[in-house]
């Protein structure tokens, strides 16, 4: 006969007639199996943390740096690290795929009021933060065989940024939503410290992912100070780049039409919303895109900081151009979950990891939140604090002064270790640097944008949107660069030609199919040129 054990079966070799010999032998191998069983038991120790301020990002390892991990959407432990039952849960995954629920891609955890788990006696790290405002707490401990373990952290701030009026927003993150899901990813965003989460439906030419149960106010959901709202990423090509839009009413989409950027940015105009280009106007020849439509003014921002290109995170060639040619163009970021990752790859990407502030001028409502962004009034970062006012304005504001005026301009940058190398920039030259605060008394004689930019190491920088100064009532063009810009637009132009006379092979190449919508658009964008070369 066989009796089931902890490691399988237990073989009784020979078989007695007495039936009270049977039972001894039984009963022996029953007791040799719960010796096994609680020996295995006195190995493990029970792991409590209690964390006040939550919720919070969690991340918790072994001595050789192993941490949870799942397959699929499934929480099915690999690891000696179970995951905690608490683990607030969502799904996520690129293109709708299953690729995670309960853990983030590298294995951390979000969790409101702390957890349990059994885990091996050894040495263990925790590391809680919550979003770039509160201060980042680890620490690392023994725990024994047979160990009842608590831990318990208070998180705090290091900067109080809603107390001065400015609320953070990731204008990217791609989760499939149904209103059952909204609790919960309020919560990851909450762990984040993000106040505004923008939630993309994702399409190309063949198809959407991330599918928002509904657009406007009826798609919207709010709850303990945190937003979630949805927005869009598509139009998507390979040839003029990735767009967002923001805000509107509705979705907007048309496949018949689907690479004519300007009347779809029309129409989200006309519902509410704002629009512009996403990944630095680097990855997908974005800056084709804006030299189709932005030069006619059919955009309202560009996504400067992310870390999914290679120049990034903070990729600032192409947002120069367009302002030193006399555009506004708002500065916003994302993080593009689950896609891009501080520290190399999608493994490290994270909600919040790229982030743009908001002033809101009073408490935070998605009204005033999209006013505020409307006006310009923004900065990106990875982690510092970028402020900056000329003559008291903030960033997006015009300021027009007469000849010869004196320009008073202070910047500031702030990290959790103290102030940060910070600069003022004008015309996309430093006009001054220096540590934590800088100020500057600049005589203008012409119009020039005025921005504030921030670094403080290891991918952790900020930039804001520009102040936008003119004199006596003219623009801000900078007339040093402004005839070579009108040449690189122009062949910005040319290489979007360039792709209708050789068309792409990718199934996602469908420019070609579109010849006429994009010369109709190249020809309005050359009459807009010889219109600004005049």
């Amino acid at each position: 006969m066989k009796v089931k054990g902890w490691r399988g079966q237990v073989q009784i070799a020979k078989v007695y007639t007495a039936s009270g010999m049977r039972l001894r032998v039984v009963m022996a191998a029953i007791f040799l199996t719960a010796l096994v069983q609680l020996a295995q038991v006195s190995r493990e120790a029970t792991l409590t943390v209690r964390i006040a301020g939550g919720p919070v990002r969690v991340v918790l390892e072994d001595a050789n740096g192993v941490r949870p991990r799942v397959r699929g959407a499934v929480a099915i432990s690999e690891s000696a690290i179970p995951i905690p039952r608490q683990a607030i849960a969502a799904m996520w995954g690129q293109n709708d795929r299953a690729q995670g629920y309960s853990l983030q891609p590298d294995g951390s955890f979000y969790v409101d009021g702390g957890f349990d788990v059994k885990v091996p006696a050894g040495r263990y790290t925790v590391t809680v933060t919550k979003g770039n405002e509160y201060r980042r707490q680890q620490e690392t401990f023994e725990v024994a065989a047979g160990a009842a373990v608590t831990r318990e952290y208070r998180m705090a701030r290091w900067v109080d940024m809603p107390g001065r009026g400015w609320y953070s927003s990731d204008d990217h993150i791609h989760l499939r939503r149904s209103p059952g899901d909204d609790h919960a990813i309020a919560q990851w965003i909450a762990a984040e410290d993000i106040h505004v989460g923008n939630l993309l439906q994702m399409g190309d030419f063949w198809m959407v992912y991330f599918a928002q149960y509904a657009f406007g106010d009826r798609g919207r959901y709010a709850e303990a100070g945190r937003i979630l709202t949805p927005g869009q990423e598509d139009p998507r090509t390979p040839e003029i780049g990735h767009t967002i839009s923001l805000g509107a009413n509705d979705w907007v989409r048309s496949a018949q039409d689907y690479y004519s950027f300007d009347r779809l940015f029309d129409k989200v105009h006309e519902l509410g919303g704002v629009t512009g280009f996403a990944h630095q106007g680097m990855s997908f020849h974005g800056y084709r895109g804006m030299a189709l439509n932005t030069l006619r003014g059919k955009t309202d921002f560009l996504e400067l900081v992310q870390f999914c290109v290679p120049e990034g995170p903070l990729a600032v060639d192409h947002y120069y151009e367009f302002l030193d040619m006399g555009y506004k163009l708002t500065a916003l970021a994302g993080s593009d979950f689950p896609w891009c990752g501080q520290g190399g790859g999608d493994r490290h990407s994270q909600i919040g990891n790229a982030r743009f502030y908001t002033y809101t001028d009073g408490p935070l409502t998605f009204a005033r939140w999209m006013a505020g962004m409307k006006a310009g009034h923004t900065f990106v970062t990875t982690g510092p604090v970028a402020l900056l006012t000329v003559n008291g304005h903030l960033p997006g504001d015009v300021v027009d002064v007469a000849a010869g005026s004196k320009l008073q301009i202070a910047a500031e940058g702030l990290t959790e270790a103290g102030g940060a190398a910070v600069e003022i920039v004008g015309h996309g030259k430093v006009l001054a640097r220096g540590k934590g605060k800088v100020t500057l008394e600049l005589p203008v004689d012409h119009g020039i944008w005025i921005a504030a930019r921030v670094d403080a190491g290891g991918g952790q920088v900020a930039h804001t949107t520009p102040v936008y100064v003119t004199v006596n009532g003219g623009g801000w063009r900078n007339e040093s660069t402004y005839k070579q810009l009108l040449a690189r637009m122009e062949g910005y132009l040319k290489e979007v030609e360039g792709e209708l006379a050789a068309p792409g092979t990718g199934l996602d190449a469908q420019a070609s199919r579109h010849k006429a919508q994009l010369e109709r658009q190249i020809a309005e964008a050359r009459g807009k040129l010889r219109e600004l070369a005049r």
